[in-house]
């Protein structure tokens, strides 16, 4: 498989062909962050490339799109929680300022965070960090993926 998935990531979702997809929600798709400087760092994809805001979405498929968020915050916060001690918390985010498409950003965040950048927004992080290869999404993060996608089979199942 080719990185082309980057370039459609929705379609790519849609088609079975994104491998950073953890699980299909109501009204989107729950993924793994392609950078993990902030270990479980996830997004959830809206499922119709065409919708670009929250406001485009019927107030059903809105409200879905909220839970669906709110649910993929709170497996990420019970997998962090669980694997390191440090975990404060989650920041969840819903920007659209870069990429076309609906979209909300799950950042959890670390007491081991640096000073300057604990009490911050992620997006204040230094360019380098982003783009660092030690932090790009891998095998050692096989254990987060595993859990985050449990923990939402198990908030599913208790939504249900």
């Amino acid at each position: 498989m080719t990185e082309d998935w980057r370039r459609d990531r929705i379609g790519s979702a849609l088609r079975g062909e994104n491998p950073t997809v953890l699980r299909r929600l109501d009204a989107g798709f729950a993924v793994i962050g392609d950078v993990q400087f902030l270990p479980g760092y996830a997004v959830l994809l809206v499922d119709d490339p065409a919708v670009t805001r929250l406001s485009e979405l019927p107030r059903a498929r809105r409200l879905a799109f909220l839970s669906d968020m709110e649910r993929l915050g709170e497996a990420v916060e019970r997998v962090c929680g669980r694997l390191d001690p440090a975990f404060r918390r989650v920041n969840l985010e819903i920007l659209g300022n870069t990429d076309p498409f609906l979209h909300a950003h799950v950042w959890p965040r670390y007491a081991w965070e640096p000073a300057e950048s604990v009490g911050r927004p992620v997006w204040l992080y230094p360019p380098e960090h982003w783009a660092d290869p030690s932090h790009a999404l891998g095998p050692r993060h096989d254990a987060l993926r595993t859990g985050i996608g449990e923990e939402l089979d198990r908030l599913t199942g208790a939504a249900a």
